[in-house]
This record gives structure tokens, C-alpha cells and sequence, in this order.
């Protein structure tokens, strides 16, 4: 009997020590799990305060981006002038591979600081320029020289006047190849310089002088 209770015994204390590992195992198992669910939870959190702040500094960034579009756009109105009314409103982002829109607006404000300073009509040119300024003069001398011939057609007061006007119009002369000149210079997106007005000028006035010695 007493071998038996013994043996009752050790079994009793085997079982409460099995028991007690598979206790103990059952509670690291439980605290690792709590471990990680509650790092996974941590890391979850950062991740949503990470995407929170990448949202707000995304729009931030978006609507500098719309501002400085709108800026330049106004800014490229005031340079047409009249002609603003054919561009419209600010085009829209188009689906397509992703760019930096910085770049982008960085390349439009030099292109627009380029438009503000025009450069000077190359060398090349400047025969042209001197053909608008023989065209031009050649032009109001034979328009000066029809209002002189109505003058002496029509006597009486266009008499007086027309030979007036001639002289004036004749006397321009050598100025209207200019209009020619600053229409050529906006196609090539430069300026009219000094350079390029002296020509067109010199070559009307010489036309004009030259013809009122072979007509006068």
C-alpha cells in the first residue's frame, strides 16, 4: 500500500510539473504574442503618422505647385496682352509617367525671364532690316508723290494742302520700315535694339534722298 501511494505520489508530481511547464510555455508563448501584436501595433501607428505626413506635405506642395501655375499663367497673360484671351485658363495635370513639377516650373520661369530680355536680331538680318527701310521710304515717297499729283489735279485748296501732306508723309518715310522690322523681331522673339533701328532708318533715309534728287 505504502509503494502504491508512492508511486501515486510521483505520478501526482510529475503531472503538476508537466502541468507547470506547459503553463510556463503557454505563458512565453502568450507574452511573445502580446510582444508582437503589440509591436505590429507600434509599427502600424508610425506607418499611419508617416502616411499622415507625407499626405499633408503632398497637398502643401500641391497647392504651391497650383499657386506658382496660376502666378506664371497670369504672368504670361500680362506679356500677350490682347492676345491672352487665346490661351484661356491654366491647362490641367495629363495622365502620363510622373515628373517633378518643380522642374517643369523651374523651365517655364526661365523661359518666361527669356521672353522679359529679348535678345538682338543677329547680323544676318540686318540686310532684310535694310530692304523693309528702301520698301518703306519707297512706299510714302510714291504715296507723297500721289498727293501732290492730287493736288495738282483737283487746284483749289488741295493745292495748298496736299503738297503739305506730301512733304510730311515723305518725310516719314524712312521710319515706316519699322513696322516691318518689329514684326520680324517678335517672330525671332527678340528685340528691336538700336542697332536694327539705325539700319532700317538709314536705309530709308538714303532711299528718300536719293529719290527726291532723281524726281525733284
Amino acid at each position: 500500500m505504502s509503494e502504491t501511494y508512492a508511486q501515486l505520489i510521483r505520478r501526482l508530481a510529475d503531472v503538476t510539473a508537466r502541468m507547470e511547464a506547459e503553463r510556463a510555455e503557454a505563458e512565453s508563448w502568450y507574452a511573445s504574442q502580446c510582444a508582437g501584436a503589440e509591436r505590429a501595433v507600434r509599427d502600424a501607428e508610425q506607418a499611419v503618422r508617416r502616411a499622415e505626413a507625407e499626405l499633408a506635405s503632398a497637398g502643401q506642395e500641391a497647392e504651391l505647385t497650383e499657386a506658382e501655375v496660376l502666378h506664371l499663367w497670369q504672368t504670361l497673360r500680362d506679356r500677350l496682352g490682347a492676345g491672352a484671351r487665346r490661351i484661356g485658363d491654366p491647362p490641367v495635370p495629363t495622365p502620363g509617367p510622373p515628373t517633378d513639377p518643380g522642374l517643369l516650373l523651374e523651365g517655364v520661369r526661365d523661359l518666361l525671364d527669356r521672353t522679359r530680355h529679348p535678345g538682338e536680331l543677329p547680323a544676318s538680318s540686318h540686310p532684310l532690316l535694310a530692304v523693309f527701310g528702301v520698301l518703306g521710304a519707297a512706299l510714302a515717297y510714291a504715296l507723297g508723290f500721289a498727293a501732290r499729283a492730287a493736288g495738282v489735279r483737283y487746284g483749289g485748296d488741295l493745292a495748298v494742302g496736299m503738297p503739305v501732306l506730301s512733304l510730311v508723309v515723305t518725310l516719314l518715310g524712312p521710319l515706316v520700315g519699322l513696322a516691318p522690322a518689329k514684326l520680324l523681331a517678335d517672330r525671332r522673339h527678340a528685340g528691336l535694339d538700336p542697332r536694327a533701328v539705325t539700319v532700317v532708318v538709314v536705309a530709308g533715309a538714303l532711299t528718300t534722298g536719293t529719290l527726291f534728287a532723281l524726281f525733284r
